[in-house]
């Protein structure tokens, strides 16, 4: 995806990885659960993405059926990498470092966070074994 979706365009992107799918109706009726928009905002929105190439949609009867263009995880990760190369110039343990000042981790995520230390060592010393960087 060569376009990175705006604040308001992620929101509206992660009800649809959520959904799978939704009408304007219903990606309006989720965003204003926590922000006051208009259904014809929410429209033009998906009407600026389609443009884009966020999104995309099939005609049901006489409703859009809107669908994410990109996959959650790979524009996640793109995201993620411009703010570690931008803002902390690659500097994994910094990135981290940060993202645990925010807020105290819970027991599940700290699990996560060890079992994704574990393979990155288990990667990390597959790599070697293999003669690779």
């Amino acid at each position: 995806m060569a376009i990175e979706p705006t604040e308001r365009e992620l929101q509206i992107l992660k009800i649809l990885w959520a959904k799978g799918e939704g009408t304007v109706r219903e990606v309006h009726e989720e965003m204003s659960r926590s922000l006051p928009i208009v259904q014809n905002t929410v429209q033009a929105f998906l009407r600026t993405m389609e443009e884009k190439g966020l999104v995309r949609h099939r005609v049901a009867g006489r409703s859009f059926i809107y669908q994410p263009v990109p996959q959650d995880q790979a524009t996640k990760q793109k995201l993620v990498s411009r703010v570690l190369h931008r803002v902390f110039d690659g500097a994994i343990d910094q990135l981290v470092q940060s993202v645990l000042s925010l807020r105290q981790p819970t027991a599940e995520e700290l699990e996560k966070i060890e079992t994704l230390l574990e393979e990155a060592r288990s990667n990390r010393k597959s790599r070697r074994e293999r003669g690779q960087k």
